[in-house]
């Protein structure tokens, strides 16, 4: 079991650039596939990108890529997204997730998650 802090949201305006971290406990974090999330309310929640437990590989939603970068520090715990370029429609709800086991990506199931930080893009 992994618990998951995420922070780093705020108020940016288009064009700009947020860095958000999430934070595990647990001595397993290593073994873990990680991914990052976002929803809007009133819709359903997205996959943004997923990082495998090394971090050797990573995987994007199409409207990220080039702009969004998913990385995580095994030593320190913690998972990060820096999100460049901002658009509007990246307003949303980030959350953190952690899925154990091998097989990695953004849109299978993750059975941990944070309480998500907000992005709002103006």
């Amino acid at each position: 079991h992994v618990q998951l802090v995420e922070s780093g949201g705020g108020s940016v305006q288009a064009g700009g650039s947020l860095r958000l971290s999430c934070a595990a406990s647990g001595r397993t974090y290593g073994k873990w596939c990680m991914g990052w999330f976002r929803q809007v309310p009133g819709k359903e929640r997205e996959g943004v990108a997923a990082i495998t437990n090394r971090g050797t590989s990573t995987f994007y939603t199409e409207s990220v890529k080039g702009r969004f970068t998913i990385s995580r520090d095994n030593v320190k715990n913690t998972l990060y997204l820096q999100l460049n370029s901002l658009k509007s429609e990246d307003s949303a709800m980030y959350f953190c997730a952690a899925r154990p086991g091998g097989i990695c990506g953004y849109s299978l199931n993750f059975s941990n998650w944070g309480q998500g930080t907000q992005v709002t893009v103006s």
